[in-house]
């Protein structure tokens, strides 16, 4: 009798909890389980790297369209020294891209159609250097005339996209997307914020869509490995638990 309340009060101090009756014994959760396992907490881990992804690609592409003078800022004092851009254009940039990057997985989940085609990190390397390459295209390579580089960059962001998603999901908020953010484009141009050197399409650049289109597309493929990753971390711990 004394070697059993010892068992128990040992078990006890463990913290270990013994189970009613007819409940299966369970293991207590760390908190650092709890953590991983917390939505909230993950989607905010997501948000923020895909803000940062955002915020280095819009640093990045627009240094190469202010050098070809494709667009022009007026002067600010905080980044025009460093980056020739305005301030407000990275944190914009960070936040689409956090919104873009955690919308494509959630319409997967709601429409149930899981996005399964080339669901590696290689994959979505490569198509963030193909949207580098075309935004590159955009502003370096020389045109005869503008209707000739808008169709250009329109068959290589259909290409980028039949490439690396193939989904209709993809495609039809990649277009809806798009055409919001030319519409916002020609309100900030509109307002005078930035100008485009040579606009041909209501205040801006006719291929301006394109490069839209297939960043939305790029950006969905991060946001989605980066669910798929979280997916699979969590249940490994589950099963390790």
């Amino acid at each position: 009798m004394s070697l059993t309340l010892t068992a128990m009060s040992d078990g006890t101090a463990g913290g270990e909890q013994w189970p009613g009756p007819g409940q299966a014994p369970r293991k207590p959760r760390g908190p650092y389980i709890s953590i991983i396992t917390n939505r909230t907490t993950n989607l905010l881990i997501r948000g923020s790297m895909l803000f940062a992804v955002g915020v280095f690609l819009a640093l990045v592409l627009n240094l190469l369209q202010v050098q070809r003078n494709v667009t022009l800022f007026p002067p600010d004092p905080v980044l025009s020294s460093i980056f020739s851009s305005a301030w407000w254009v990275p944190p914009c940039c960070g936040t689409a891209a956090a919104a873009i990057g955690l919308l494509y997985p959630c319409i997967d989940t709601r429409l149930g159609e899981p996005h399964k085609f080339k669901r590696e990190w290689s994959s979505v390397m490569r198509c963030v250097a193909v949207f580098v390459g075309i935004n590159h295209a955009s502003a370096k390579v020389d045109f005869a005339n503008n209707v000739q580089l808008s169709l250009t960059l329109a068959a290589l962001s259909i290409g980028l996209w039949w490439t690396f998603d193939r989904s209709r999901c993809g495609f039809g908020l990649g277009v809806t997307i798009a055409l919001l953010a030319t519409l916002a484009t020609q309100l900030l141009v509109y307002h005078g914020l930035f100008q485009y050197t040579s606009p041909d399409f209501l205040y801006i650049r006719s291929w301006l869509p394109c490069i839209f289109f297939a960043g939305v597309i790029t950006m969905g493929n991060i946001g989605r490995q980066l669910a798929l990753y979280e997916y699979k971390f969590i249940q490994e711990k589950i099963h390790q638990d």
